[in-house]
């Protein structure tokens, strides 16, 4: 059986994720995919902080760039301008709170976790910023590793693959032994439904979810009102809370840690029922 490395360091707090935990989404952009995700004064950010806590979130993953198909890279200046207050903001209000922080650039990495964040969340995998992996090890907090073909601006531009579940999980272990080789620790794994998929790569990923497994490291899903969720039934992202519960209770069943969502309550109780399927098949 594989011991998945189940504890993630922090900075001093130790989050367990023997049971799956939810991160909620908090976007301080202006543009991100799902508009009722977005918020940007410091009273808007501190009152969905707190409902998705009181909702059962155990970590918040504050985003200052959109990362939605097209979208471009935008200045560390810029982002820090929009992500440091909400952390500082959040930190000062909710202290015992973990968050993680949603970047592509190692200076917004360092300052925001100077500031409180405790998790980098890095969709490119340290590819637009060469800094990033030494940073990581530097700051010795947990970092999302994601897949990612191509950036968000050009990724959904036909995306190739001869066979997308290998290849991920090829990239993955390639890019473990490299944050390994610098000392990094704490690794979760993410898939990164979306970025560089087809819909078909994107049910193959979630099919075959468990085969990430392998690495023995927590594994992240990220698919909340994605049109992956809703084009089968050609809805749209306001249409998708159902549809991404469903495959949230897949995902967990393939062996996600940590659910990425945007309705915390519904994904909290999706991990509720997983549980109690979980505890009547042993008995």
């Amino acid at each position: 059986m594989l011991q998945l490395h189940s504890t993630l360091n922090c900075k001093g707090r130790l989050l367990s994720l023997e049971t799956p935990v939810v991160m909620g989404i908090l976007n301080v952009t202006p543009d991100s995919f799902y508009a009722a995700s977005r918020v940007q004064q410091t009273d808007e950010v501190l009152r969905q902080a707190e409902q998705m806590l009181t909702e059962g979130a155990a970590i918040l993953d504050v985003g200052g760039m959109s990362s939605r198909p097209g979208a471009a890279i935008i200045s560390v200046e810029e982002e820090l301008r929009r992500v440091l207050p909400a952390i500082a903001a959040i930190v000062q209000r909710f202290p015992e709170a973990i968050l993680s922080i949603d970047t592509v650039h190692s200076e917004v990495a360092r300052q925001s976790v100077a500031a409180g964040a405790a998790i980098i969340n890095d969709i490119s995998a340290g590819r637009l910023d060469e800094k990033m992996y030494a940073t990581v090890a530097e700051l010795n907090v947990p970092y999302i590793l994601m897949h990612m073909q191509g950036t968000p601006r050009t990724m959904q531009q036909e995306p190739v693959y001869e066979e997308v579940v290998r290849e991920v999980l090829d990239f993955l272990i390639a890019e473990v032994g490299k944050l390994r080789m610098l000392g990094v620790k704490d690794i979760i794994l993410d898939p990164g439904f979306g970025f560089g998929k087809t819909l078909s790569h994107n049910y193959q990923l979630l099919q075959h979810l468990h085969v990430l497994q392998i690495l023995e490291l927590p594994i992240l899903t990220g698919i909340s009102r994605k049109s992956m969720v809703y084009k089968p039934f050609g809805g749209s992202v306001k249409d998708a809370l159902n549809a991404t519960s469903a495959l949230h209770m897949i995902a967990l069943q393939q062996g996600s840690k940590i659910l990425r969502v945007h309705d915390v309550k519904a994904a909290v109780e999706v991990i509720r029922v997983w549980e109690q399927l979980a505890v009547s098949s042993k008995q």
